[in-house]
């Protein structure tokens, strides 16, 4: 990985903001954003990819290498859950692996939304499609994570709501609002676009910058419980994604995959839910322990990949993409 490929993704506008908010903890600001701006800020980002990437996949169509890409998402969604849990039970019980496993087998949108600026920032796009693969990801892991602590727990599996955990897979509001505005964007194509590009487009890096300013406010927070998980823990936070990553670079170029959209693959791979799958997981799981799955996807993957991985899993595409 080049010096300046990561100089230009760190000295990226939203990136900086994001150490900004870490900075404003470490040092003892009494910086905060105050709520419910947060709520709002991740609200518009995830309209703005749902709405764009509909638009651009009206333009592509539903082809076959669509629908290729489809497949490879939902087959790591299915996959990183399960081989995930069986390297955390080395060292951890059940209920805490079923936890980390799933959060680390869904992914972090914000996370794409930042690699996406900045692949856009180096004159480059990606497919529209890979914002319906984003929301196929992001909900197998609860099924995959309780499937594995019915086989493997020895509580009573009478204990899992499935009724409740299927409607918090897939009709959690990221989800929803992401299929629902990529159908809107899908159904309006280029009109509908046009119409709200003033707002979800123009608009778009300034509020990225905003809610990663709060992001890393958040994670600030968090860094002083690193010591909590240990160094098997911390490890597994930077390393796993870094396999994913490759493991997932290594399919798209088995099946053909565009460069930009082999990069949003990765990056999708590599990253972690601290959102849907902690929340689900603290409804299914209580036996497991928060402070350690939301910890690790906050304050030790989502910096490590806002910060090195994704100039990291650009560099390696780059070289073998050329």
């Amino acid at each position: 990985m080049g010096i300046d490929l990561l100089l230009q993704n760190i000295l990226n506008p939203p990136v900086l903001m994001f150490l900004l908010g870490i900075g404003a903890v470490l040092l003892r600001t009494e910086l905060e954003i105050p709520q419910p701006l947060p709520k709002l800020f991740s609200l518009y980002l995830l309209i703005a990819i749902g709405l764009h990437g509909g638009y651009e996949l009206s333009k592509s169509g539903i082809t076959a290498d669509v629908l290729k890409v489809l497949l490879l998402a939902m087959l790591m969604a299915i996959a990183v859950p399960i081989y995930a849990f069986f390297i955390l039970r080395l060292k951890l019980d059940v209920y805490n692996a079923v936890a980390i496993a799933a959060t680390y087998g869904s992914i972090s949108a914000v996370t794409f939304i930042t690699a996406g600026s900045f692949l856009n920032s180096l004159g480059q796009s990606y497919g529209g499609y890979m914002v319906a693969a984003m929301t196929l990801m992001e909900s197998p892991a609860i099924i995959i994570g309780l499937v594995m602590l019915s086989l493997f727990a020895k509580r009573n599996n009478e204990g899992v709501n499935w009724a409740e955990v299927f409607r918090e897979a897939f009709l959690n509001p990221s989800v929803y609002i992401l299929m629902g505005t990529l159908i809107i964007g899908f159904l309006t194509g280029e009109r509908g676009w046009k119409a709200m590009e003033p707002l979800f487009g123009v608009l778009f890096k300034g509020m990225l910058a905003f809610f990663l300013l709060d992001m890393g406010i958040v994670a600030g927070r968090r860094i002083g419980e690193i010591k909590k998980v240990g160094v098997f823990l911390i490890a597994f936070g930077i390393l796993l994604p870094i396999f994913n990553a490759m493991v997932a670079i290594l399919l798209a170029k088995t099946f053909g995959l565009a460069k930009g959209d082999a990069f949003m693959f990765s990056v999708l791979c590599a990253s972690a839910s601290y959102i849907a799958v902690p929340a689900a997981m603290r409804l299914s799981v209580p036996e497991a322990n928060p402070s350690l799955y939301v910890t690790m996807s906050l304050a030790i993957t989502f910096p490590f990949n806002i910060a090195i991985g994704i100039p990291l899993y650009y560099s390696v595409i780059n070289n073998l993409w050329g």
